[in-house]
């Protein structure tokens, strides 16, 4: 393994925030040359400055900035259409993102990385995953995607749980975790990727190591896994889980019929979770982690906010958040959970149609609220495929947007029915995140019990 030098090496990093200033200290303090550019001029900024970086603040980076670099590091949301990134392939620099920089910077004894991707699901296997190699008496983080950069980490780390996107997967050349699941794939961040071929394709990334697990009952991964370089490792749902992680008579079992812990043990509840389970275990098999400490670490796990999470009752009516579901794939999971639903819906569609979710759970909805930037093509799409369905259109977007959207939603609402704010569709039109969009939910309902929000503070 040889690690990359980057004294005197000439270094654009293109964002200042978590990843890119993380990945600009990292290479400042092995001798390179530093140019940072941003949009805004913030305190990472000038602490970059103070650390020897050039600072660019500029809404629209010019091309002269690449003279003389030797590579572009970008924060994992710059697409590949960005102008400064095709100039930068067309003139041969090296163009990646964090994870990348990480794993070039790697020594001798650095961990082995156990890697999940997927349209749904990652963060709560990669969590699943850290709980499991915990349970193992492993000292582990679960890094990357789920917020925590990989560079520069403390070098007393047994094994790494690291959730990559399709973002950090497509600036990645080298990256080959020692195993990699592949969850699930759904259309989503088409207008970054283009089409849903690219998305897969990155995704696939993942597979560049010895160990290449993958969802069975997902038609496209497991076309794809048939293909994969390395062991291949599958898990399934299905009546037929011989050879692969599976699930018998109730329990999740290993490849050999092992039985590793009863389906109804995992958290969160519902069949798409059973499967993150069943990957976090195929992972850690794959690091030789016993099924005791398997067993162990699937009781013990504590689900992550705003995933399927219940906020209260009121008057007789169920309130749960699911904001984390941002696209149509992770939406369909929750709001199939449930026989009879009010839909809170919208935001930013990030180019996919969601004409198929309406299609598959017309006949649970007892109504919908619409919110955010893209609601009119929501409206559409319940128009067309469930025109009996009682819509709210909620159009503005300030503090008070949500407090609206549950009032709407609890008098549409009957006893025995579910509020299920499952978007469909990123956060940032209004929200600072998804999670910032599911406190304002839970804080809504909240108001609407006169008690206090539940969830985290």
């Amino acid at each position: 393994m040889t690690v990359a030098d980057f004294s005197g090496r000439r270094v654009v990093v293109v964002g200042a925030r978590m990843a890119g200033g993380a990945c600009a200290s990292a290479v400042l303090r092995r001798g390179g040359i530093v140019t940072v550019v941003d949009r805004t001029d913030t305190a990472q900024t000038a602490e970059l400055a103070a650390a020897g970086a050039t600072v660019v603040i500029t809404e629209e980076p010019r091309a002269d900035l690449l003279d003389g670099a030797d590579d572009l590091i970008v924060s994992p949301g710059i697409p590949p259409h960005h102008p400064l990134v095709v100039e930068a392939i067309a003139r041969g620099i090296d163009v990646y993102s964090e994870p990348e920089l990480a794993w070039r910077l790697r020594g001798p004894d650095s961990p082995p990385w156990l890697a999940v991707t997927g349209t749904n699901g990652k963060t709560t296997t990669v969590t699943m995953l850290a709980s499991i190699l915990r349970a193992a008496g492993l000292r582990t983080a679960a890094l990357g995607n789920i917020g925590e950069p990989l560079v520069d980490l403390p070098d007393d780390y047994a094994v790494l749980a690291v959730e990559l996107s399709s973002f950090q997967l497509h600036w990645s050349s080298t990256l080959a975790p020692q195993a990699g699941a592949l969850l699930n794939l759904a259309p989503d961040h088409l207008e970054w990727h283009g089409d849903i071929d690219a998305y897969g394709g990155a995704k696939t990334a993942v597979w560049r190591g010895p160990v290449a697990v993958g969802n069975l009952d997902d038609p496209w991964v497991r076309a794809q896994l048939a293909q994969a370089p390395g062991r291949h490792v599958g898990f399934t749902l299905g009546a037929d889980a011989s050879g692969s992680f599976g699930v018998v008579d109730g329990w999740l079992v290993t490849p050999d019929g092992t039985r590793i812990v009863e389906a109804a043990v995992i958290r969160p509840a519902g069949a798409h979770n059973v499967a993150n389970a069943l990957a976090a275990a195929a992972l850690a098999v794959a690091h030789g982690v016993p099924v005791e400490a398997i067993r162990a670490g699937l009781e013990a796990y504590l689900p992550e906010h705003h995933r399927n999470e219940f906020v209260a009752t009121v008057d007789e009516v169920s309130y749960v958040d699911d904001s984390k579901a941002t696209n149509p794939h992770a939406a369909l999971a929750s709001l199939t959970a449930y026989p009879r639903v009010v839909w809170v819906v919208g935001g930013q569609l990030k180019g996919v149609d969601i004409s198929e979710l309406v299609i598959s759970i017309a006949d649970r909805l007892a109504g919908a609220v619409l919110l955010g930037v893209d609601r009119a093509q929501v409206a559409a799409a319940l128009a067309r495929h469930a025109p009996g369905v009682p819509v709210v259109d909620v159009a503005r977007t300030d503090d008070g947007a949500m407090g609206e959207v549950v009032k709407a939603a609890s008098a549409l609402a009957g006893p025995g029915d579910t509020v299920l704010l499952a978007p469909a569709a990123a956060s940032l039109d209004m929200y600072q995140s998804y999670a910032h969009r599911g406190k304002a939910f839970a804080a809504a309902v909240a108001a609407l019990s006169g008690a206090a929000p539940t969830g985290e503070a």
